[in-house]
């Protein structure tokens, strides 16, 4: 009977736990529909993600578009004429002003790393499109508000090459969220530290995300850092309990990205993390 009994709890435990999981789709549904598209976000939508997880770069007339990398991929993109991207430094979007960027079809090639993706012609969207289409849907269909998970794409070696410098870049993404979204509806992420130590310096009220690829630990990110963040975002390999438990002793969230696999999903919602991020979230619907 007491085994019954511990068994019942733990069952209980994991579920409210499931409940109150934050369910991201990685650029949209990458698994399903081209990356950070409109498509790909309502997709997600529909799919019950709980959070909406998206790039950002900025053009050449200081346009904040949503795309992961700052130039045109070859791998997901052809050109205004529809040839192949062979040169990437001649398809650079700071380069480019947004009525030449949207000339390009990131659809139609589709990623031969998701082959359940639905190739379709589609267009890189402007950040305001994308929260612009997304209100509208939400308020349409009468559904729940989404959270945004906004990534400043910036690496040192790329500030006035590939993107404007840390201040310039967030400055220009701050005013567009401030005159969108509430501030309790969108997190701001980053792999460049010196985004994050800017963001908690001037914008000290909006939720930061530390993006984290690298295996120097908890602590050593920590004081690179500078700062404690409200949440640790580990590549999804790097994750322990004793990770997740360190975090959470600092009132930190643990949200891992990204997790294709239901079992490791699974896994790590039993280690105590506190949302994942998927490409596949039709799959990260069994964990609710």
């Amino acid at each position: 009977m007491r085994n019954l009994i511990v068994l019942l709890f733990s069952v209980l435990a994991f579920s409210v736990q499931s409940q109150d999981l934050d369910i991201q789709g990685h650029r949209g549904a990458r698994g399903l529909l081209p990356e950070n598209t409109i498509i790909g976000f309502l997709r997600a939508i529909d799919e019950g993600v709980t959070t909406l997880e998206m790039d950002v770069v900025i053009t050449e007339d200081k346009r904040v578009v949503v795309s992961h990398e700052p130039y045109m991929s070859p791998s997901i993109c052809l050109d205004p004429k529809d040839r192949p991207i062979k040169d990437i430094e001649a398809h650079n979007i700071y380069n480019l002003s947004y009525s030449e960027v949207v000339m390009y079809d990131c659809g139609s090639l589709g990623n031969k790393n998701f082959p359940k993706q639905e190739k379709t012609p589609t267009n890189k969207p402007l950040l305001e499109e994308v929260i612009n289409t997304v209100e509208f849907y939400l308020r349409e269909n009468n559904l729940p508000n989404v959270a945004y998970n906004i990534e400043l794409k910036s690496t040192p070696k790329g500030d006035n090459i590939f993107h404007p410098g840390v201040e310039e870049f967030s400055d220009i993404v701050a005013g567009l969220l401030s005159s969108k979204l509430d501030i309790t509806r969108y997190t701001i992420q980053c792999f460049d530290f010196r985004v994050l130590r800017y963001w908690n310096k001037v914008y000290s009220d909006v939720t930061l995300v530390a993006l984290v690829s690298n295996a120097k630990g908890l602590d050593k990110n920590l004081e690179d850092l500078g700062f404690v963040p409200s949440v640790y975002s580990p590549n999804h390999t790097l994750v322990s309990e004793k990770l997740v438990n360190d975090c959470h002793a600092k009132s930190m969230k643990v949200i891992p990205w990204t997790v294709n696999n239901l079992k490791r999903m699974e896994k790590l919602v039993e280690m105590g993390v506190d949302g994942i991020i998927t490409d596949y979230p039709d799959i990260a619907k069994a964990l609710k």
